[in-house]
């Protein structure tokens, strides 16, 4: 820590105050009185005194110019689909800060009438780092979760299991309003109701001030909510339909949930809670077949039964914050969450035995097997940010955040009798508790100078998890659980990271731009007590970035991007300790396991017309030691998975998204993904090669048919072809969905047709497969299709704006 000292003294000295005056203003459609985001507002002198300058507006439309001489000026706003405006002003230097205040804009008489039949607006919008998606597009979400609304994003994938892959890659990190999070993805999203979520801010070539984690980039999550001034408050409701179709299930499944918001603000303070509640389960089946070849006998049991997933969640969010001035602001936050998620797989298998060498069946036997697995999280987080501004020219922010979390669970394993289930073969019984406790401090300063802005930080984090995991076996029915001591054990794990960063942004002429570097110093001492030593991970890694946007005209945008990221592994990853997943599979970790570095190489080009908008971007990423969880033979009937690194890995890829309106009443919006993934490397001691490439694509459709002013309908296709695994490859996977939305002042109702599926469509269904030299195994995930599913919203104020929530930081990512 001492050698961080001299930062924190040159931020004490950066108290400049030096003149600081300023013009700012709000820009705003005049029609909607909407902010307008990222609008492009230049200020020239009117004598050419002083040099020309520039500003990008932010998310909420404002924009500021600082350190402005005594002169009069012409500030020229510009914006795809609106008319340009120009505005004179003079500009005292006594008054130091000139407000403009709201500045209207006029569409284009070419979109005029479609904004005003139609209420179409722009929803995909392109800057300098981001790409930024308005979820209020994606009726077919209402109801459902984040998780719902990032399916129609062209560089998303979310396969059978649930798993979300941004640009072929399952590693990228998870903001909730610009707050950094370690959750597990699919976790996190699966909590926030889609109803709740303004944008969708696709980040993926991040500069040096974001943290380095995430090796595919950010996903920035921004919540709506509350009013300017006053109370507002909203509730949304969902219930699901009883299932059409039977899958020979233990449970039916049920859904429904309910979220509210309210927000208070009045002078000096300004105040929020969120609370939800979401009861979402969905039935399934499986179909699979494994064999092994061990000693010249195949062993081959295929099996089929349930597949089937009972969730339930509900959390707690509120911030409030406290202008002490105009210069200091303090801000709290706290969340209470949990999540209880059972998977049941009951499923019939029948074993035989063969000779390789007669082909003689040896044996042949048949077993019931009940598999019950829990999972489940308590979420306790805490936060504090404080940020001071001096003058105009300059901030300063500080923010910390504690976790507690209690992540627990089981697995039931239980091989019974398929003709007596009270008959017991086997049962094996995991039992884990890891409670978690965690720390994040970070100081962030800005200073404008010339063209741009100067802004460095220094970031701690700490995060240590204690954990008791037992596997206890037996065999028979009168035989009591022993514990495995091998399989069984206490272990300890620590994280820390110290990381510092500087970083330059600004405007010059037509062009936009933003380089900086980040150090990081990470430590990672995992410890066991059946283990004779520690293992230890030191590292020591420099993250830069670039990113430039530039103007070929003011509807044609080209842009260049550079980020190194790190992928590093969860602690569930580090632990070498195995459980007993299915009846055919043990599940573990590998405490040697290294993270994953990554280059990412992006450019683009967004082009805007006059009922359409395009992008396009090409893509690369270098990956080393990419991690993938593999199989190999455990004993004849049960395979051993492990996550582990499986060498180098070369992604090329390109994304591209159309939203056009050909007409008054019909919005389309398409988006498609295609990658070429090559690895090569070795696996278990340099015992197997692994050399694989293959084309993969995705596709995300939404068409929208506005049938009356208040009722409209909406059609969207999620579809993922095939792609290649480090030892086999999943199976294409598709999910059609119908919505209705019918408005009655501020009432909204919504009926949802999901996963659509008529005649032998295989809508929802995937199959993953993989192989080796001694074993082979597929199974075929089918999940439910037709799901109907009714949305009612009621909003008290409509005047919707952005608040900074508190989320799980480390603990759900565990989870």
């Amino acid at each position: 820590m001492k050698s961080l000292t001299p930062f924190f003294i040159l931020l004490c000295f950066l108290n400049f105050k030096s003149s600081a005056q300023t013009i700012e203003g709000l820009l705003v459609d005049s029609l909607t009185q909407e902010p307008l985001a990222f609008a492009t507002v230049k200020m020239e002198s009117k004598a050419q005194a002083n040099p020309l300058k520039a500003e990008i507006a932010n998310d909420k439309g404002t924009f500021k110019f600082v350190g402005v001489k005594k002169d009069k000026y012409l500030i020229k706003v510009e914006y795809i689909g609106y008319k340009s405006k120009i505005i004179e002003v003079e500009f005292d230097k006594i008054s130091e800060n000139l407000n403009m205040g709201a500045i209207s804009l006029s569409p284009l008489s070419q979109l005029l009438e479609s904004l005003v039949v139609n209420g179409l607006k722009r929803q995909v919008i392109s800057n300098l780092e981001k790409q930024v998606f308005k979820a209020e597009q994606f009726e077919v979400a209402k109801g459902g979760t984040a998780t719902d609304v990032l399916k129609n994003i062209p560089s998303v994938m979310v396969n059978a299991e649930g798993e979300i892959m941004v640009r072929g890659s399952k590693g990228f990190l998870i903001l909730i309003n610009g707050k950094p999070s370690q959750i597990d993805a699919a976790t996190l999203l699966s909590q926030i109701p889609a109803n709740t979520i303004e944008k969708i801010e696709m980040i993926t070539a991040p500069s040096a001030k974001y943290d380095a984690d995430g090796k595919a980039g950010i996903i920035n999550i921004i919540t709506k909510t509350g009013t300017t001034n006053g109370l507002n408050a909203t509730i949304n409701s969902q219930y699901g339909l009883p299932r059409l179709k039977s899958y020979f299930n233990e449970n039916n499944p049920l859904r429904y949930g309910i979220d509210g918001t309210i927000t208070f603000k009045k002078d000096k303070w300004d105040n929020a809670l969120s609370v939800n509640y979401l009861k979402n389960d969905i039935a399934g089946r499986r179909e699979g077949g494994v064999n092994t070849a061990i000693g010249g006998i195949l062993t081959n049991f295929p099996s089929v039964g349930e597949r089937s997933f009972r969730r339930e969640n509900y959390g707690v969010r509120a911030i409030s914050s406290y202008k002490f001035s105009s210069k200091d602001e303090l801000s709290g936050g706290i969340y209470l969450g949990k999540k209880d998620q059972y998977r049941t797989a009951n499923i019939f298998y029948d074993n035989s035995k063969t000779n390789l060498k007669t082909y003689e069946v040896i044996s042949r036997y048949q077993y019931y097997n009940s598999n019950l697995v829990l999972k489940s999280g308590k979420f306790n987080v805490y936060n504090l940010d404080y940020l001071h501004t001096f003058g105009q020219k300059s901030s300063l922010a500080i923010s910390g955040l504690y976790e507690y979390a209690l992540l627990d669970g089981f697995t039931k394993n239980r091989n019974l009798n398929q003709l007596n289930f009270s008959d017991t073969l086997q049962y094996t019984l995991n039992t884990g508790s890891n409670p978690l406790h965690a720390i994040r401090l970070k100081a962030d300063y800005e200073q404008s100078i010339g063209i741009g802005k100067l802004s460095f930080g220094y970031q701690y984090r700490t995060q240590n998890q204690k954990g008791k995991f037992v596997y206890e076996e037996k065999t028979g029915n009168f035989t009591p659980l022993v514990v495995n001591p091998d399989f069984s054990a206490n272990i300890d794990v620590k994280n820390i990271i110290h990381g510092v960063y500087t970083q330059y942004a600004g405007i010059y002429k037509k062009l936009e731009f933003a380089t900086g570097l980040r150090y990081e110093n990470a430590f990672r001492k995992f410890n066991a007590e059946n283990r004779p030593e520690d293992v230890l991970l030191k590292l020591s890694n420099l993250f830069p970035s670039a990113n430039i946007l530039y103007y070929l005209k003011s509807d044609l945008r080209l842009k260049l991007a550079y980020s190194r990221r790190v992928q590093r592994s969860t602690n569930n990853e580090l632990n070498p300790y195995p459980e007993r997943e299915h009846s055919e599979t043990l599940e573990q970790g590998d405490p040697h396991i290294k993270p994953e570095f990554i280059g990412l190489y992006e450019a683009g080009i967004t082009k805007d017309y006059k009922k359409a908008s395009f992008y396009w971007n090409v893509y690369s990423q270098q990956i080393t030691d990419i991690v993938n969880r593999v199989n190999s033979v455990y004993n004849d009937t049960i395979l051993n998975r492990i996550y582990t690194n499986a060498g180098k890995a070369q992604l090329y890829g390109t994304e591209s998204n159309i939203t056009y309106s050909p007409f008054k009443k019909l919005k389309l919006y398409i988006g498609g993904n295609l990658y070429s993934l090559k690895m090569n490397g070795t696996l278990f001691d340099n015992s197997v090669l692994v050399n694989t490439k293959r084309w993969v694509y995705s596709i995300n459709t939404n068409f929208n048919y506005q049938i009356t002013k208040s009722l409209n309908t909406q059609f969207n296709l999620s579809y993922l072809s095939a792609r290649n695994t480090a030892q086999g490859e999943d199976s294409r996977f598709y999910q059609p969905n119908f919505t209705l939305k019918k408005t009655l002042d501020k009432f909204t109702l919504s009926l949802l047709w999901q996963n659509a599926s008529l005649g032998k469509m295989n809508v929802n269904q995937q199959r993953i497969t993989t192989f080796g030299n001694d074993f082979f195994t597929t199974t075929n995930y089918i999940q439910e299709v037709n799901i109907f599913m009714f949305n009612l919203s009621y909003n008290f104020r409509q005047n919707p704006k952005k608040v900074k929530l508190p989320s799980s930081e480390f603990g759900e990512k565990e989870f």
